[in-house]
């Protein structure tokens, strides 16, 4: 019996993994003429090659290791609403009209996750409802005026404010003060979404290729090469979704978007689920380096409540149990069937990276731990532009996103002691 698939560039074996069978698809074996090539198997690079094909684009999507062993098939799971930022302070920067432009992009993103889940016949553990709680009172305010500003002024009448009893009773918890309670939103398993967004690709027509390492892209004769080991893709355009793990492909991409890495744990089945989360909504925290947490559909408390800014991964598990006792403690000795991480690509503004690198060439990424929903309905935005539609990707390109300080071999230390600094305010 042969020993259980583990990521080749991720820590852990996740729970999300033993929840589905993941289909192979084959290595590129040859050269290919296509429209667009797609670096990248996540959830951008599958999304555009599904849209690309169901436009009538011929499309090759290339991944270096297996669809879902990046962020895409191991993060959170939840949805959230709106940008990685609050309106606010998106507005603060680029004024009203731009952020409110952006919050509609994002409920779109969400309004088409839900359908494409629904008319693919998708099972992948969707449930509704998200928490975002306080663990400093003198953010209560904040969170007040984001719940009041997105009803009146944004249009979104699915947040309500909760004092710290209504917290304490969804939460199953008194760690902490208040919040928001998002009924307009969502979690889900991210690997049987992306297991079944690659099913539905590969039945529209994409071209799938697993364990294909695209090692440059050249231009020749007025085509775009993606050079490989086992032959050459040449296309009219190229997508580059790498996001976090695309390190060493494209200059422009290494000096905008960081990899960091981030680390979950799943409980055993709780002997008393309901008295975690008794409503079923995902929950995230007002801390910088934040906790994020939800239980499965079989009854695990799934936990995220470490980055990491160093590749050293550590004791997983270890972190992980120490952070749900703190809000669990009746749960201080549950025993963790998994424990995971992967790197998750973020920007300095924490907004995401696009750009048209040369002609022909786009890179998207940079989502920063808010792709779950933006991720998918980036691919299907850059379909519309190919197919010649609505350019709506054109807004994420306007945003105005600033290179990491310190060059290659300066910006993960720089990063390192700036995250250092943010993880001790949280605790302050």
């Amino acid at each position: 019996m042969s020993a259980p698939y583990q990521s080749p560039i991720a820590p852990g074996r996740s729970w999300y993994e033993d929840s589905v069978v993941r289909p192979e698809y084959p290595a590129l074996d040859g050269s290919l003429d296509v429209d667009v090539v797609v670096v990248g198997g996540g959830f951008t690079g599958l999304s555009a090659g599904l849209h690309l094909a169901r436009a009538g684009v011929r499309v090759a999507v290339v991944e270096q290791h297996r669809f879902g062993d990046g962020a895409s098939g191991r993060n959170g799971g939840q949805m959230g609403t709106g940008q990685r930022l609050w309106p606010m302070e998106i507005e603060a920067e680029y004024g009203f009209e731009r952020s409110k432009a952006l919050f509609d992009i994002a409920e779109d993103a969400k309004a088409h996750l839900f359908d494409f889940i629904e008319t693919n016949g998708i099972d992948a553990d969707l449930r509704r409802g998200q928490l975002s709680v306080v663990h400093r009172r003198r953010y209560l305010k904040d969170y007040q005026a984001q719940v009041e500003d997105l009803a009146t002024r944004y249009g979104y009448p699915h947040a309500s404010y909760m004092d710290a009893e209504e917290t304490a009773d969804r939460l199953g918890s008194r760690r902490y003060f208040g919040g928001i309670r998002d009924t307009g939103t969502g979690h889900l398993n991210p690997m049987k979404l992306v297991v079944n967004t690659a099913r539905v690709a590969a039945e529209t027509g994409a071209l799938l290729f697993e364990n294909t390492t695209v090692e440059r892209l050249d231009r020749r004769e007025g085509r775009i090469v993606a050079k490989t080991a086992a032959g050459d893709i040449r296309a009219e355009r190229a997508l580059l979704a790498v996001n976090a793990y695309g390190q060493g492909l494209e200059p422009s991409v290494d000096a905008h978007v960081m990899p960091i890495g981030s680390f979950i744990g799943a409980s055993e089945p709780l002997s008393e689920p309901d008295r975690v989360l008794p409503g079923g909504e995902s929950c995230d925290d007002s801390r910088f380096v934040v906790r994020y947490f939800r239980k499965s559909v079989d009854g695990r408390l799934l936990f995220g409540g470490r980055e990491a800014y160093t590749s050293a991964a550590g004791d997983i598990g270890k972190h992980i149990r120490k952070q749900i006792a703190e809000v669990y403690p009746h749960l201080k000795d549950v025993r963790l069937t998994h424990a995971w991480g992967g790197s998750v690509g973020i920007t300095m503004e924490r907004l995401p990276y696009v750009r048209s690198l040369a002609p022909g060439v786009t890179t998207i990424g940079g989502f920063s731990g808010h792709g779950v929903m933006l991720a998918n309905f980036a691919g299907r935005l850059y379909a519309e532009r190919v197919a010649g539609n609505r350019d709506r990707l054109a807004e994420f390109e306007r945003l105005r996103i600033p290179a990491f300080p310190g060059g290659r071999r300066m910006r993960a230390p720089l990063l390192f002691l700036a995250m250092t600094w943010f993880s001790l305010r949280d605790r302050l």
